[in-house]
């Protein structure tokens, strides 16, 4: 098992490889394999890759969150800018229709919410939003429409799972409670959890996923 220093270095390389990342921006403490990220990154995008670039790390328990975006004055926008971009931005992405996300801006963090019929809508909703220049932040309030059965929501999950795996995923288990996916178990690395939270999010019925898998 890796000491937490280094796991410190392991994650303060992971940031310094990642082209999304200034890793001069990013502060790094590990205590008990649980991992501490603070500073200000210059966008939102950033901070999200900051933070995903720390749980790639092979044995990070956790990772909290203290990192506050401080943008560029080039990147600064107003709200009514931002608002009108992000909404923009929605028409344009395919897969979404215009009425089915609503757009509230706050000093640069955007709000979502709205009914979408898939959950993979929500994410790419959140995913294009995040990218955006001006964003400081973003909440996701988006409900997922459907009835599906959650028998079925569950063996749909495994059935892609064992599409996309390298290997039998016998050793991850699939929870699901009111549209509500709970994934648990050990995985062999990032890839593998990545496939099986978008088999997760791309089932029909899911409105949320919640990722308790962890990798060996």
């Amino acid at each position: 098992m890796k000491t937490d220093a280094q796991l410190k270095q392991d994650v303060e390389d992971e940031l310094e490889w990642d082209p999304a990342v200034k890793a001069t921006d990013i502060g790094v403490e590990v205590s008990d394999r649980i991992v501490t990220l603070s500073g200000h990154p210059s966008s939102y995008a950033e901070k999200v890759a900051a933070e995903k670039a720390a749980h790639r790390v092979a044995g990070v328990k956790a990772v909290v969150v203290e990192m506050h975006v401080r943008l560029p004055n080039d990147d600064v926008r107003t709200d009514e800018d931002i608002a009108n971009a992000v909404r923009s931005v929605l028409r344009w992405t395919v897969g979404l229709r215009e009425d089915d996300v609503k757009v509230q801006v706050e000093k640069g963090w955007v709000t979502l919410s709205g009914e979408v019929e898939w959950a993979y809508q929500s994410h790419i909703a959140n995913r294009a939003v995040s990218q955006m220049r001006g964003v400081t932040g973003v909440s996701n309030r988006i409900d997922v429409r459907g009835d599906v059965d959650s028998e079925d929501i569950g063996t749909n999950i495994a059935r892609a799972m064992q599409r996309h795996a390298e290997r039998e995923t016998k050793h991850i288990q699939i929870k699901v409670q009111d549209g509500t996916v709970t994934l648990s178990g050990k995985v062999g690395s990032y890839a593998e959890r990545q496939v099986a939270r978008g088999a997760a999010w791309s089932a029909p019925g899911v409105r949320a996923v919640i990722d308790n898998l962890v990798v060996e």
